[in-house]
């Protein structure tokens, strides 16, 4: 197992690194050792750019963070004119890294279905997440190495239409064997990826529900009950040179500074009292108060200064979560809402999402303090079903904070809350009143106009090798799976 561990830290150091993997590479012929590693090795591509470069692109998105004053690093951000070489790491990283050995796996388990399974189970997760940043990717022809270098860009409909298929293809081949491959996320217990995937199917179906009726498959996911307890996360890191959290690791230990709380999170967290937000940040030390910094300020408030600001609490050792509890309870909260009209389960759902997210922050207080009699963010069993899902949205948001910022940019696009504020950030620098917390802000610079950025450039290491690689200018587009 120690051997394992520095291997899956080696590759989590390769990933976090400035040099591009190659895409073109085969499949077919991988450079991992031995194939005992090659899923933890894809584990920890997905970890390294899910909990990374993804994560740091959606904390800005998601209006966890802004750029601190007195820094520079992602300055185009915050103000929506970032490049076409966003997603560059991050696609090559999963396309020469976590798929290429996902499907190494999958060429060469055909007398190890249990393998085959996790490895198509990892595949689909990050696929599904790849569609979500981008709307489409290479799938029906991807992997093919020199065989096909240029394969074409399938919709992100048919994606998620193609890696359900896979999971019950290759659920179906299941015969009880015992994983051979190592595994660091769910201890080589097949029976937990089964739960891990009914969840990814639930997540996938929900996620494109407001475009597809995924009823009946919903209610026959939910009426199964066979979903994973606790989180499934990545938990292997150590504060040590290149084991480090990847987030952490790139802008607490190469950068610093480069972040400071968002003024959306803040208030909401302070208007409703909620004890997360110390967990979350810290307070600013020139006003000793948690302030948040308005969405696009930093060139329109120049004289402000890091210490007017809260910084976010973050640690070296921190997992990358794929999936929590907290985010599956919210799932059923809805599902329950929307497809059995059953209020009760829903608000018990509710409640244990919250309790849930409590124990994944490490929280010993009572979560009632959110959801109890009174309280801003208590369910309302009186109230209509948009405030109820208002209040799941919101909470969503909450409980994602700095846990998976990717979900939580996702669902803040198909559930459509937080809503959008009104107010513009100058507006409400200049009469705070004007703001209701639980609102997202436009950007005060923002070259998208009043606009939010809904999807990325294709990435421009894609376009370079592969001239089938579609083109966009419009940060706009919706996703496939939004309906507003």
């Amino acid at each position: 197992m120690k051997k394992i561990i520095i291997s899956i830290m080696l590759v989590v150091g390769l990933v976090s690194c400035n040099d591009y993997l190659d895409v073109n590479k085969d499949p077919n012929n991988p450079e991992t050792t031995t194939n005992e590693l090659l899923i933890p090795s894809g584990q920890a591509y997905i970890a390294a750019v899910v909990g990374g470069d993804l994560h740091n692109t959606a904390c800005f998105f998601s209006q966890y963070l802004e750029q601190a004053p007195e820094a520079n690093q992602y300055n185009t951000l915050c103000e929506y004119r970032f490049s076409t070489d966003l997603f560059n790491r991050s696609y090559s990283n999963i396309y020469a890294g976590a798929l290429k050995d996902l499907e190494t796996v999958r060429f060469q388990s055909d007398k190890n279905p249990s393998d085959y399974y996790v490895a198509t189970v990892l595949r689909a997760y990050i696929l599904q997440v790849v569609v979500d940043y981008l709307d489409k990717a290479p799938y029906t022809e991807a992997l093919q190495g020199n065989k096909n270098p240029m394969p074409k860009w399938d919709n992100g409909q048919d994606i998620y239409a193609g890696i359900l298929k896979e999971l019950d293809d290759a659920e179906a081949k299941l015969d009880g064997k015992s994983l051979i491959s190592a595994d660091v996320i769910l201890g080589k217990d097949v029976s937990k990826w089964v739960k891990f995937a009914n969840a990814l199917r639930l997540k996938i179906y929900m996620r494109a529900s407001n475009v597809q009726d995924n009823s009946a498959k919903i209610k026959a996911l939910i009426d199964e009950n066979n979903f994973f307890t606790g989180d499934v996360k990545f938990d292997m890191f150590s504060n040590e040179a290149n084991k480090r959290n990847p987030w952490y690791e790139t802008n607490f230990v190469k950068l610093a500074n480069n972040h400071v709380g968002s003024y959306p999170i803040i208030s909401y967290l302070k208007e409703t009292e909620d004890p997360r937000l110390p967990i979350l940040f810290k307070k600013a030390t020139g006003p000793a108060d948690y302030v948040g910094m308005l969405p696009g300020s930093k060139t329109r408030l120049t004289a402000n200064k890091n210490s007017a600001y809260s910084f976010p609490n973050a640690s070296a050792t921190v997992p990358v979560y794929f999936y929590t509890q907290s985010e599956l309870q919210l799932f059923l909260s809805e599902a329950y809402l929307r497809f059995y009209n059953n209020d009760t389960k829903a608000k018990e759902a509710y409640e244990a999402a919250i309790r849930a997210n409590f124990t994944t922050r490490g929280m010993s207080d009572d979560a009632s303090v959110i959801y109890g009699v009174g309280k801003l963010a208590a369910w309302n069993s009186g109230a209509g079903i948009d405030a109820k899902l208002k209040l799941i949205g919101t909470q969503k948001w909450v409980a994602l904070c700095m846990v998976n910022n990717t979900e939580a940019w996702s669902e803040i696009r198909r559930m459509g809350y937080p809503a959008l504020s009104t107010s513009t950030a100058s507006d409400i620098n200049s009469n705070p009143s004007v703001y209701k917390p639980g609102e997202l802000i436009c950007p005060w610079v923002n070259s998208l106009g009043n606009k939010l950025v809904k999807v990325l450039y294709y990435p421009s290491v894609a376009a370079n090798l592969n001239d089938n690689t579609p083109d966009r200018t419009d940060l706009t587009e919706k996703v496939w799976w939004e309906k507003n």
